[in-house]
């Protein structure tokens, strides 16, 4: 899920940054766009930056006052893949399924995917529980699952998930208030 690569990418500096400092100034714009959040469905989501190799020559953008540099950069990057297992907290859950999260990865696990033992029950705090009560999955449960689908966004990365196969299910759940 978790990868090091070495990444490149052009970046644009307005003339007014031209300095001694133009190192300094690629630099944080670069880590501006990671905070943006910088995805592609060849690399995945880029967490973080780890280190910059190079930074080229700049060349003058024809039509226009900005100057592209090559930044050359080391990163990790998260890209889930289908069949892959994760752990996962619970973020909703609603009669639909539930939703997920593992680090920058948004999961969907639709009610079909949910074992057939389970059941949804509305209130307060709308839960999926067995008929003995002993396995819960509300917000917050911490949930084994298996990726069977990814699509990628210009900045998000989403899989649907499944819960409903051998040692995947709910991990921990949080302590009833």
């Amino acid at each position: 899920m978790f990868f090091h690569i070495v990444l490149e990418r052009n970046m644009q500096l307005d003339p007014r940054y031209f300095s001694n400092n133009l190192r300094e100034n690629l630099v944080t714009q670069l880590m501006e766009d990671v905070n943006k959040g910088i995805c592609s469905s060849q690399h995945g989501v880029v967490v973080a930056i780890t280190g910059i190799e190079n930074i080229g020559k700049g060349l003058i953008v024809n039509g226009t006052r900005f100057a592209s540099f090559p930044v050359r950069y080391q990163c990790v990057v998260c890209r889930p893949f289908k069949g892959e297992i994760l752990e996962a907290v619970v973020t909703m859950v609603n009669k639909m399924g539930f939703f997920a999260e593992a680090g920058p990865v948004q999961i969907f696990v639709s009610n079909h995917l949910i074992p057939d033992d389970m059941e949804f029950q509305c209130g307060d705090m709308p839960i999926y529980t067995t008929s003995d009560g002993l396995i819960k999955i509300q917000i917050d449960s911490e949930v084994r699952l298996k990726i069977i689908g990814t699509q990628v966004d210009r900045t998000q990365i989403f899989c649907v998930g499944t819960i409903k196969d051998d040692f995947l299910g709910v991990i921990n759940h949080p302590a009833s208030v």
